[in-house]
């Protein structure tokens, strides 16, 4: 949409770069001009009416299809979970990795981990890195530089982690 300058009579280009409130040619604002109109529109750009779909396409249809789509997902989810449970299962039955736990008697962590592995009902076996040579080795060879360090099967957890006990111990855990 082309505009004209009331002040100049100068006809705004598409290639101007000036802002659209502004002539390019003048550099005063279009509503500023000499006999500008007093409307809040003037020199404004005002949007088309949007266009319509061709097809007749419209917002029920998209609507429609919307929840056609939900209504699968909603009635598949059952075919999911069916087999998300079933690995969920097989994997409860698998028998739960050895879960190692160097530590020490005055550590408040260890104790929070003895805690969290007594209320989840996980086995596990405890090494003292400073009263037995098997633990202070086996902590030694794991690069330990601290304690809680736990081995839950092949993973080594440094610390009092809750979130990754949980994610490595969920099948064997108590109420899971």
């Amino acid at each position: 949409m082309s505009r004209i300058c009331p002040n100049c009579h100068s006809a705004r280009k598409a290639s101007d770069s000036a802002p659209d409130w502004q002539c390019p040619a003048c550099e005063i604002a279009y509503n500023k001009g000499v006999g500008a109109a007093a409307d809040a529109n003037y020199g404004r750009t005002v949007a088309p009416p949007p266009l319509k779909s061709p097809s007749g396409f419209g917002a029920g249809k998209w609507l429609l299809i919307l929840v056609v789509l939900a209504a699968g997902f909603w009635l598949g989810k059952p075919v999911w979970q069916g087999k998300a449970g079933a690995a969920a299962t097989a994997r409860q039955a698998a028998e739960q990795p050895e879960v190692v736990l160097y530590a020490t008697t005055w550590c408040g962590y260890c104790v929070a981990t003895r805690e969290f592995f007594v209320a989840n009902g996980i086995a596990y076996t405890e090494l003292d890195i400073e009263k037995t040579s098997a633990g202070h080795e086996g902590h030694r060879r794991l690069g330990g530089n601290g304690v809680p360090l736990i081995v839950v099967g092949d993973e080594v957890i440094r610390g009092y982690n809750e979130g990754a006990l949980r994610a490595s111990l969920k099948p064997w855990m108590k109420g899971s």
